[in-house]
């Protein structure tokens, strides 16, 4: 079962109207509209498209396993939204930008106790990647 620290604390702290827009479900949707084809139904890296990139395909589930188990939600947030380049994603992810570009914005507790502005599609999707962490 996964430990949530960051983001899944921060929204439900924030009250129902937030938690209304930001979901695991709106994640998941977002997840297998955009990059289950890359990463795998089960984000584990073996979508369709990755043996067709000149990288490996990361597995998405143990993205906290790798990071003394915590969840990179800033790391992972900069790779998605663009912020920090990803040549697979295309750089600064054309592909995908204007999925996570609103004017509806939340605000993220990163692990540090930092807070990270972001938009409530990116947030969703944050939150169901750390949903499926694995040990």
């Amino acid at each position: 079962m996964p430990v949530f620290r960051g983001i899944l604390i921060t929204l439900l702290a924030a009250g129902s109207a937030l938690a209304q827009d930001v979901s695991v479900q709106e994640g998941n949707d977002l997840y297998r509209t955009y990059c289950w084809q890359c990463h795998g139904l089960e984000a584990t890296g073996d979508g369709p498209m990755a043996e067709m990139l000149a990288i490996r395909t990361p597995d998405l589930t143990k993205l906290a396993a790798q990071n003394d188990g915590v969840f990179p939600t800033e790391l992972i947030a900069r790779q998605v939204d663009g912020r920090s380049m990803v040549l697979a994603h295309g750089g600064e992810m054309p592909i995908f930008g204007a999925v996570f570009e609103t004017d509806q914005q939340t605000a993220i507790t990163l692990p540090s106790g930092q807070k990270m502005m972001a938009g409530l599609p990116l947030a969703s999707l944050l939150m169901y990647l750390e949903t499926i962490q694995a040990d």
